[in-house]
């Protein structure tokens, strides 16, 4: 079998078989700790522009079938597993994992060892990255040295400064109807930032229309659908780097519109309340995070996937510093326990709530979904206010 060889941006390489498709991919190479859920996983845009390292040694077991993708596509730049399964057996699956990574054209690895790559990631942060197999591997007609292949790498764009939420956002406006029998309806617009398709789902079974909007939407579009309220998504890139979005949510914020916000959409709260935001050393990626909600001092077990994060003080209530504390004050409600990393903001004068994980549990445990059941209350208090 011909060979596939990973390059980092340091110059350690790594020699596999090809997985997926044959060819040359280049991205900021991450891992995922999930041992589940890998379907969601390559088809969730947060994940453009990166290629993913499984930790979990066997990937591939229940194969790909056309139910469970969060998106119209693969967005992984690259695929990197240890021992992919030989076979696909679940009642569910349509083809291999491997037949549809060919068939969209994702360069992956396999027969390496994902765990010292990972411990060399943990060590050192993630970084960027090439696979290279097949004709890729070539510089004309002679095969390519190292030297030639990390120079590929290190002519990669990185992802800090990167602003990609327009890449993956929705060309065109649609709608998410709610489930019936949940009672009264409340209108959301939802900010495609790189959103999941079971998110808005996880609404609508709440008694939500869901109005999801391209990432360019300006508030004159949002408030001509007449929202209870506005949620951002998750998406991929740096948060500093995503202008627009931060701008419209300080307009959201201004007619105090409830707002709820996951993973980016957290980042961006963070920004549009004047903190920063910064890059973390290898970032949270998978399904089995402790986040502990101190409101309660509940820890739920929950599903991540962000390489940046709010630069905001755990503790005490402060004013936020955009415009001399124009949205009041602010508190950090959620806090990872494995690094104390911000994981959820809330504003305690203007309705807006935001947590940097997943509680769509797409895939991931269902610890956080009363999240979505906050945004629905703090949406039908303010329509009775307003009543």
């Amino acid at each position: 079998m011909s060979a596939a060889v990973l390059v980092l941006e340091d110059g350690r390489t790594f020699t596999g078989r090809p997985y997926g498709a044959l060819g040359q991919t280049l991205g900021e190479v991450v891992f995922n700790t999930g041992m589940s859920g890998y379907q969601e996983t390559l088809t969730d845009p947060s994940y453009h522009r990166q290629i993913v390292v499984m930790t979990a040694p066997h990937i591939g077991n229940t194969g790909v079938n056309d139910e469970d993708p969060e998106s119209g596509r693969i967005w992984v730049a690259g695929y990197v597993v240890r021992d992919p399964a030989r076979r696909a057996s679940n009642w569910r699956a349509q083809r291999t994992l491997d037949e549809e990574l060919e068939r969209q054209g994702v360069v992956g690895l396999s027969g390496i060892d994902t765990r010292a790559l990972t411990r060399y990631l943990r060590e050192r942060g993630v970084m960027r990255a090439g696979i290279f197999s097949g004709d890729a591997l070539l510089e004309g007609d002679r095969a390519a040295t190292p030297e030639e292949l990390l120079a590929r790498v290190q002519a990669a764009p990185p992802m800090a400064g990167a602003n990609l939420v327009d890449d993956v956002s929705t060309d065109e406006p649609y709608v998410i109807e709610p489930t019936p029998g949940q009672g009264a309806e409340v209108t959301v617009v939802a900010v495609d930032l790189g959103i999941k398709s079971m998110t808005p789902q996880r609404l609508a079974e709440r008694g939500a229309r869901v109005h999801v909007v391209p990432s360019r939407t300006t508030i004159e579009q949002i408030e001509a659908l007449a929202p209870d309220g506005v949620f951002f998504s998750n998406g991929p890139g740096d948060p500093e780097a995503a202008t627009h979005a931060v701008a419209l949510l300080r307009e959201v914020l201004d007619r105090k519109i409830p707002y709820f916000g996951i993973c980016f959409g957290n980042q961006i709260l963070g920004r549009a309340l004047g903190f920063g935001t910064y890059k973390l050393d290898y970032g949270h990626r998978g399904i089995n995070q402790p986040v502990m909600d101190l409101g309660t001092r509940k820890v739920e077990i929950t599903s991540h996937n962000h390489g940046f994060a709010v630069d905001a003080p755990v503790g005490d209530p402060v004013p936020a510093p955009h415009d001399g504390g124009r949205y009041g004050q602010v508190r950090v409600s959620h806090v990872n326990l494995n690094d104390d990393v911000v994981e959820g903001l809330e504003c305690l004068d203007i309705p807006a709530f935001s947590v940097q994980y997943h509680p769509e549990a797409a895939a991931g445990p269902h610890d956080a979904a009363y999240l979505f059941d906050r945004f629905v209350s703090l949406m039908r208090d303010a329509q009775g206010r307003n009543a």
